[in-house]
């Protein structure tokens, strides 16, 4: 038995120095990782940067990882953090899902990398790091990526009466996960001071947080937010007139967890299982504000400059909310019946005003002007208005992705036109299974890619006109607020 052990023992220290010698073991703050190395890439998945939020630990601030012995499988991708089902992608009841997963070129280098940590999207109660695989934008760009989980729901944006850190757990994970970089992208070749942080939509909304965020000061150098404007708005199904930012402050995430599930105390909800939990997730989507991560309105810190001053690239896709219309109308509205919708979303005192300026295209089904609609009001403005205010600081790039056949990354309904919908510059960036871009389209990924780079690595993306429009024969500069309407509805609204 001593023999082998000892056996054991040598092979165990031959193997080591063997796989690290082509990169393959790193050696984080906690502990060795094992990759998985190709003649173009590694990758090193579900690496814990926090301990997992369950138990006391559950709607606390993200505590220190444990350390571990030996030498950890890193050759897997992070768990899904627990969700519901969403836009076709399963749900998960996995609570310990503080990992995140790190893609770098296979060739050593001598000069630091620049980093870019990607925080995904799923309006706050979705997604998941495991769905981007981020070999392109790493090989092509020679850039370290990490992509990052964080709580999301009910477990990252819960808020009751005296419970620290109320509403913006899932904002101090990103964070935590940004303190990991600082502590570990050196091994991995990255350059901690050369840091880019990029999302798109939720995510791109947590790129603002992270600007307004005083905590996250040092933590990163620049900032990337696709279809995730401070200011974006959604309409009130209730309330005619009414579009809110997705902030809210402290005290409302607060009044709304203090009756949740029937519970009394914090003690009481902690004690619930995960299936039980999720049966309120989505009515926790909204991160707070007056909070330590996030003292004040990111809508106010973006207008008075309370931000962090670093190179910004803001952008949108050019029919944001095709996505969502046939979600939120499943049926065809008639043209006879457009004007009801109108009132309802904007009261009967703006109805005919926005009609006469979005008029009926003749095809019997209104859905199509409704996303227009709201594609103007609350993404492609709001980016026009964050460029601007955020541009008063620091440089600041536009972009609108504008492919009008971009295949489907989700299983969506019929509808007249999708164009660019909402998330679908991801496929320029990312590359999904199933999924095939013509050569022209491939053409479009490889300018996206390169400028993204460019981005990290200089804060200039490479063009020079405010915003630039991305598409297949048509990448090149565009009117963006002539062609959004906006100051229609800064007159209006």
């Amino acid at each position: 038995m001593l023999t082998a052990a000892v056996a054991a023992v040598m092979a165990f220290a031959v193997a080591v120095p063997a796989s690290a010698s082509n990169g393959a073991v790193v050696r984080t703050d906690k502990g060795l990782v094992a990759g998985t190395v190709t003649s173009t890439y590694r990758t090193f998945g579900n690496i814990p940067f926090a301990a997992p939020p369950v138990g006391e630990n559950r709607w606390r601030d993200p505590q220190p990882a444990a350390r571990w012995q030996g030498v950890r499988d890193a050759t897997r991708p992070s768990p899904v953090c627990a969700q519901n089902s969403q836009l076709g992608q399963p749900g998960s009841e996995t609570e310990d899902c503080l990992r995140l997963n790190v893609t770098t070129p296979a060739r050593r280098s001598v000069k630091p990398r620049p980093v870019m940590v990607w925080i995904h999207g799923g309006a706050f109660t979705g997604g998941s790091a495991a769905m981007y695989d981020a070999r392109w934008l790493a090989t092509k760009n020679d850039v370290v990526v990490v992509t990052v989980n964080y709580r999301l729901g009910v477990f990252g944006f819960f808020g009751h009466p005296g419970l620290p850190g109320s509403g913006a757990f899932g904002l101090a994970d990103q964070q935590a996960a940004l303190e990991w970089v600082q502590r570990n992208a050196r091994a991995f070749g990255g350059d901690t001071q050369n840091v880019t942080i990029f999302g798109e939509s939720a995510g791109g909304l947590s790129v603002c947080a992270l600007l307004a965020s005083p905590r996250a000061a040092g933590l990163f150098h620049k900032a990337i937010s696709q279809s995730g404007p401070c200011g974006l708005t959604a309409a009130s199904l209730t309330e005619p007139g009414r579009f809110r930012t997705l902030w809210r402050s402290r005290s409302e995430v607060e009044d709304l967890g203090s009756g949740a599930l029937g519970c009394a105390d914090v003690a009481c909800l902690r004690a619930q299982p995960v299936a039980k939990l999720l049966t309120v997730h989505e009515q926790f989507g909204f991160p707070a504000y007056d909070t330590a991560v996030m003292p004040i309105d990111p809508v106010v810190a973006q207008r008075t400059g309370r931000m962090h001053h670093v190179p910004t690239l803001v952008g949108t896709t050019h029919d944001e909310v095709t996505l969502f219309a046939p979600l939120i109308f499943p049926q065809p509205i008639p043209e006879a019946g457009y004007r009801q919708v109108l009132a309802g979303l904007f009261g009967e005192g703006l109805a005919d005003t926005v009609a006469a300026r979005y008029p009926v295209n003749g095809n019997d089904d209104a859905r199509d002007e409704v996303a227009r609609v709201l594609t103007d009001k609350s993404f492609s403005c709001p980016s026009h208005v964050a460029r601007k205010e955020l541009g008063r600081y620091a440089r600041v790039s536009g972009f609108e992705f504008a492919d009008e056949d971009v295949p489907l990354i989700f299983p969506l309904p019929p509808f007249p036109d999708y164009g660019a919908y909402h998330g679908s510059e991801l496929l320029m960036l990312f590359e999904f299974p199933g999924v095939t871009l013509s050569p022209e389209q491939r053409k479009v990924s490889d300018y996206m890619i390169a400028a993204w780079g460019r981005f990290a690595r200089t804060g200039d993306p490479g063009w020079r006109s405010a915003v630039q429009s991305l598409a297949p024969g048509a990448i090149g500069g565009t009117d963006f607020v002539r062609d959004h309407r906006c100051g229609f509805w800064s007159s209006i609204l």
